[in-house]
């Protein structure tokens, strides 16, 4: 019997099935599309989600290939009124944010799960889903029956497997539509980041991608009709620019072209049974700020190391409702912000339109304000240390990519060493006296590392890079009480 199936193929089911089969759990993936998108959708990775690509062996090329054109710059007509850089956060990291469409993220991740063993099943539906104590039987297009022990639907905003759990999505529009299009254009706009226009009528933004190409996107209220047409969206793109930008530009090709509007929806909750969430079938929030396939990437990568513990042996089923207890909470947060954020750029009336172009555009322009801007984005500095396996500092925080050295001697990073398995983290010249204790609780999958720095205390890290044990507290009590699904001690 398959351990887990996974419906869905893109960013969170992709790197679910990969955290899962890097400890050797059982994983066929689903997916009801005829084969991988080509269209770049999401087009930006933060260096949280670089670092979970990393840990899961994906990063690979996808620095080579991206764009790290990090700053945004704010236009009032023709005058640049604010300039925010997205850069470094003072918190250590070996993985760069990228300007890499999502098609790419996917492929990466697609090449990766080959190397474990497992493809996509494309064309290939969830229409069914029944549970009980021991397993999930699952119906799929086509008249097949198959029977797995853990059922994660990680597909999308209308995730069926969402509704086969019925699990309520309740939430809100809070926008009307935009208009997006990648395509060329010959025009004088500097690549080296974002571009975005703030006009009465609402705003206008340009982004840089890969292989000499934009991507437009403009607010698009109140127009009457049906969906319009790839040359609709490109016209009006095109009399956008020139009414709200004041520039000129030729258009090129256009490689895709769409409209959404912006919904906030969140899952009641992330696990019913046997049956989980992870990534838009959990949350859907505005694209400002980059941060959903962000958010599923982490989603995909704290409910790997859990699955797989339980699926293992190693732990009870209570650990896997941490799932929900810390990554639920983080939704809230993107949500409010990213809400809040395209509330501001779409300001229509003239108290939203000062306070946005007067107060805002200044306030953005402050080093403080850009720093801290950077390190929300990033979300690497998200804690777990509120939910039920945090603990006093740092226990459930996110541990720097410290360099240390091997047992041997060798030198290496420890983000690096955690592809699915844990670490035990040894101050200079310590003994590993704990690490019989912890690879009898979490199985093979445990490396022992050496600091370079002066810190005295031995550190236990999590898969997914989040203290769980500092050598203050008994190891063991700790560790069997975590995998319980309680807080250590």
């Amino acid at each position: 019997m398959t351990t887990v199936l996974v419906a869905g193929s893109g960013p969170a089911g992709l790197a679910l099935a990969c955290g899962l089969r890097q400890q050797g759990v059982s994983v066929r993936v689903v997916d009801r599309a005829p084969g991988p998108a080509t269209t770049s959708r999401a087009n930006f990775v933060h260096a949280r989600g670089s670092e979970v690509l990393d840990r899961l062996g994906a990063l690979g090329t996808l620095p080579e290939q991206a764009l790290h054109a990090i700053t945004v710059t704010t236009y009032a007509g023709d005058r640049p009124v604010m300039k925010v850089r997205f850069g470094d956060t003072g918190l250590r990291t070996a993985a760069p944010p990228m300007m890499i469409s999502q098609a790419s993220v996917e492929a990466a991740l697609r090449d990766r799960l080959a190397e474990l063993g497992v493809s996509t099943e494309w064309g290939t539906e969830v229409v069914g889903a029944e549970q009980d104590a021991d397993g999930v039987t699952v119906g799929l297009a086509g008249g097949e029956t198959t029977r797995v022990a853990w059922l994660a639907g990680c597909d999308g905003s209308g995730s069926t497997v969402r509704g086969l759990a019925d699990i309520p999505f309740p939430g809100v529009r809070i926008s009307e539509r935009f208009l997006l299009a990648d395509l060329e254009i010959d025009w004088d706009i500097d690549r080296d980041g974002t571009s975005g226009w703030l006009h009465p009528d609402g705003l206008f933004a340009a982004m840089p991608m890969p292989g000499d190409r934009w991507r437009l996107f403009a607010y698009d209220p109140g127009q009457p009709g049906a969906r319009p047409s790839e040359v609709e969206i490109v016209d009006r793109l095109a009399r956008y620019l020139r009414e709200r930008t004041g520039r000129d530009a030729r258009f090129g090709r256009c490689n895709w072209a769409s409209v959404f509007s912006v919904h906030r929806r969140l899952a009641e909750h992330y696990r019913r049974g046997r049956i989980l969430l992870a990534g838009d079938a959990a949350h859907v929030h505005s694209p400002f700020g980059g941060q959903g396939m962000l958010t599923g990437l982490g989603d995909a990568e704290n409910l790997a190391w859990k699955l797989a513990s339980v699926a293992g042996g190693y732990a009870d089923e209570a650990l896997l409702d941490t799932y929900e207890a810390e990554r639920r909470p983080l939704a809230e947060d993107v949500l409010r912000a990213t809400t809040a954020v395209t509330r501001i750029n779409i300001a229509s009336t003239p108290f939203g339109r000062f306070l946005r172009d007067k107060v805002l555009v200044r306030l953005g322009n402050l080093p403080l304000v850009q720093r801290t801007a950077t390190y929300s984005a990033s979300q690497l500095g998200v804690s777990y240390r509120k939910g039920p396996l945090g603990g006093r500092r740092p226990i459930g925080d996110r541990v720097p990519d410290l360099p240390c050295t091997r047992d041997d001697g060798s030198g290496t990073r420890l983000h690096a060493e955690l592809r699915g398995g844990w670490a035990l983290l040894l101050p200079r010249g310590g003994h590993g006296e704990h690490a019989e204790t912890a690879a009898k609780l979490l199985g093979p999958g445990l490396v022992t590392l050496h600091r370079v720095d002066d810190e005295p205390r031995a550190l236990l890290v999590r898969p997914d890079g989040h203290a769980a044990w500092r050598d203050d507290t008994d190891l063991g009590e700790t560790l069997a009480a975590l995998l319980r699904g309680g807080r250590p001690r």
